[in-house]
């Protein structure tokens, strides 16, 4: 194997490049979609107000008392089984619980802004005669708050797989890596170039349409924007590795499209890009922990809306750096020419 050349990396990398570029309604789709997107929610939800109560349940009904039980029946109320306490009053803080109850220590809590927790503390009534208040205050994080990281993320998702799998796939089918073969440059020249052309292009065009869409709808960050950058760089690796691997051997466009498809659309349904899956069952909780993307939605939103550092956010980076690794080694493995 011949040794790896900058001078054909580079080539291979500068002509990537100006292939995206040149196509312009893809460079225009990476930009617009996300913009629309989020704008669109901005707008359809900034004003909506629910009539489904959220209550945390903190060390969960076994330690219910007999004088609750009748506010623990009462429906059109979710009660959701809570595990951390600290996160659990910080979202009562952020208006995304509505009432948080501790049933083991007596006491619960409600944000003094909230409507829906003075509603919730009136439905309790004298039945909560025996629970200590807690309370705490905040502003409410908006639906388009919470949802900019998982549009981001599909955005990246979509640019990533398709934009590297399915063109290497259309590479092969036209007889382009064939001809590349031919050439001095190598397969891990070839593929490290894809990569990197890819992860530039999607941070450059994510950071502007962040940039842009912030500046008009205002988003909530309470973290560091460097943390959020790196979070960044890890789902979209991550997310690049995952499509060589659909593009090592494949070369009929039409099943490319099909797996890439049968790939992105579990991401979108369980990954956290619409709605959350907390209350969900917990076998979907379990899938969804295999899947990339639920762990940059995660951990780009715990950075803007909850203040976390990478320290918090440490287990979904390992395991993004992880699934990179791995498919980045099973790419290369499988990986043909022709």
């Amino acid at each position: 194997m011949s040794n790896i050349s900058l001078k054909r990396f580079i080539a291979a990398f500068i002509a990537r490049n100006r292939e995206f570029l040149r196509d312009r309604t893809a460079v225009s789709w990476n930009i617009v979609m996300p913009v629309l997107i989020v704008m669109g929610f901005a707008f359809a939800f900034t004003t909506d107000s629910s009539d489904l109560f959220k209550v945390g349940l903190y060390e969960g009904k076994v330690q219910s008392k007999p004088q609750l039980q009748h506010f623990l029946d009462t429906d059109h109320i979710q009660f959701i089984e809570i595990s951390d306490l600290q996160t659990a009053i910080t979202k009562v803080e952020r208006h995304q619980l509505d009432m948080l109850l501790d049933l083991k220590r007596s006491r619960y809590w409600i944000n003094q802004t909230s409507s829906e927790g003075y509603i919730l503390e009136r439905m309790l009534g004298n039945d909560g005669g025996a629970l200590k208040k807690q309370t705490v205050s905040g502003d409410a994080i908006r639906y388009v708050d919470w949802l900019a990281p998982g549009v981001f993320g599909m955005n990246i998702m979509f640019a990533s797989l398709f934009g590297v799998g399915y063109s290497i796939v259309r590479y092969r089918k036209n007889g382009v890596l064939k001809r590349l073969r031919a050439t001095p440059l190598t397969a891990l020249e070839f593929l490290t170039a894809q990569v990197v052309s890819r992860l530039w292009l999607i941070l450059l065009v994510t950071t502007l349409v962040y940039a842009g869409t912030n500046y008009i709808v205002g988003f909530r960050m309470y973290g560091s924007y460097l943390d959020l950058f790196l979070v960044l760089v890890a789902g979209t690796m991550c997310l690049i590795s995952l499509g060589l691997i659909i593009a090592a051997r494949m070369s009929s466009e039409e099943a490319a499209n099909g797996i890439l498809n049968l790939i992105t659309i579990p991401m979108m349904i369980l990954s956290g890009v619409w709605f959350s899956l907390e209350g969900s069952s917990t076998l979907a909780q379990k899938f969804a922990l295999l899947l990339p993307l639920t762990h940059f939605n995660d951990a780009a939103r715990a950075i803007m809306l909850d203040g976390a550092t990478l320290v918090d956010v440490s287990g979904n980076l390992f395991t993004l750096i992880g699934m990179t690794l791995v498919c980045m080694a099973a790419a290369a493995y499988m990986f043909r020419w022709e």
